[in-house]
C-alpha cells in the first residue's frame, strides 16, 4: 500500500515553506508529490499533459507497457514506453493553474520534456475542426504565467519540441497550422463575454487577436511554457480544433468534433521524433 504522506529526513513541519538546500521546496521532499501522487521511478523524462482524465488511457493505449501509476483528483497519471523510453501521461484539469502543478511535480521527479496535448477553439479563418494547431507561442491573457515570469517575458515553445510536432503532424499527412495561441482563464468571458462587467475589454482584446493573426484560443500553454521557462525544461502544444466560431459568424462551413486521435497521435510520434533526435544527440 503506498503511503500517502511519508517524510525523507527532517521534513516535518517544512511542508510548505523552503528548505536550506538551495531553496527547493520542502514539499517535493515527500516520498510521493503532493497532488498526483508519484514518486521516485514512476514517471519517465519525456511526458504528455492531456487535460481531462479520462483521456489518458487513450494516450497510453500507444504506449507499449503502459501501467496506471496514479489518480488524484485532476490528475491520472500512466507509464509505459515509446521506443524502448520511459514516457508518460499525467492530466491536469482546466486551466493554467492545475497545469503547472502538474508541470512542477512531474519535474521534481525526474520528467524535464513535455508535450501538451488537448483541444482549442479556432479563432483565423482558416483553422477548420478536426485541423491541428501546433503552438509556437502564447497570449499569455491569463494570470497563472505572471507567478513564473514577467509580462515582458514572452511564452513560447521549445523549439525542439515545436519542430517535432510539425515533423509528426507532416509524416502523419495531418491538416495543421503552427503559430500563436490565445489563453484564457475563463471559457465564458471567450464564449459569453456580452454580460460580463468587463466586456469592452474582453470584446476589444478578441478582435485584437483576430487581426494579430492568432490561431486559435485555450487554457494551458502560456502558464506552460513559462513553467518550463522558469525549470529549465523543454514543452510544446498541439490541439484538436473542436469548432471555430469566427468560421461560424462569417457563414463558412462550420461543424463540431470532438475525436482527438490526430491531436493525440501528433502528440505521440512528435516524442519519438524527441526520443530519436536527442539519442543521436547524445552520440
Amino acid at each position: 500500500m503506498r503511503a500517502r504522506f511519508v517524510h525523507l529526513a527532517n521534513t516535518a513541519g517544512r511542508r510548505y515553506n523552503k528548505s536550506q538546500k538551495g531553496g527547493v521546496c520542502a514539499m517535493h521532499e515527500h516520498a510521493l508529490q503532493f497532488h498526483i501522487q508519484c514518486g521516485r521511478g514512476d514517471i519517465g523524462r519525456y511526458c504528455i499533459l492531456p487535460g481531462d482524465p479520462g483521456r489518458c488511457e487513450k494516450i497510453a493505449a500507444y504506449f507499449d507497457h503502459p501501467v496506471k501509476v496514479a489518480s488524484n483528483r485532476e490528475f491520472t497519471t500512466y507509464t509505459g514506453t515509446l521506443l524502448g523510453e520511459r514516457v508518460s501521461v499525467c492530466s491536469t484539469g482546466i486551466g493554467g493553474p492545475s497545469a503547472v502543478i502538474a508541470m512542477e511535480e512531474l519535474h521534481a521527479l525526474g520528467a524535464d520534456t513535455f508535450v501538451r496535448v488537448g483541444t482549442c477553439g479556432g479563432i483565423a479563418l482558416k483553422v477548420k475542426s478536426d485541423d491541428v494547431v501546433i503552438a509556437t507561442g502564447a497570449v499569455r491573457h491569463e494570470g497563472t504565467s505572471r507567478e513564473y515570469a514577467p509580462m515582458e517575458f514572452p511564452a513560447v515553445a521549445d523549439y525542439t519540441v515545436q519542430s517535432a510536432l510539425v515533423a509528426a503532424a507532416r509524416a502523419l499527412g495531418k491538416p495543421w497550422h503552427a503559430g500563436g495561441v490565445q489563453c484564457k482563464d475563463s471559457f465564458y468571458g471567450q464564449h459569453d463575454p456580452e454580460r460580463m462587467p468587463v466586456s469592452y475589454e474582453l470584446q476589444a482584446k478578441w478582435q485584437a487577436w483576430k487581426r494579430l493573426g492568432v490561431l486559435a484560443s485555450e487554457m494551458e500553454s502560456a502558464a506552460l511554457f513559462c513553467c518550463a521557462a522558469a525549470l529549465g525544461a523543454r514543452c510544446g502544444s498541439c490541439f484538436h480544433v473542436i469548432w471555430n466560431q469566427e468560421r461560424e459568424a462569417a457563414g463558412l462551413d462550420q461543424t463540431e468534433s470532438h475525436d482527438l486521435s490526430a491531436a493525440i497521435q501528433v502528440g505521440v510520434e512528435g516524442l519519438k521524433h524527441l526520443i530519436r533526435t536527442d539519442r543521436e544527440a547524445a552520440r
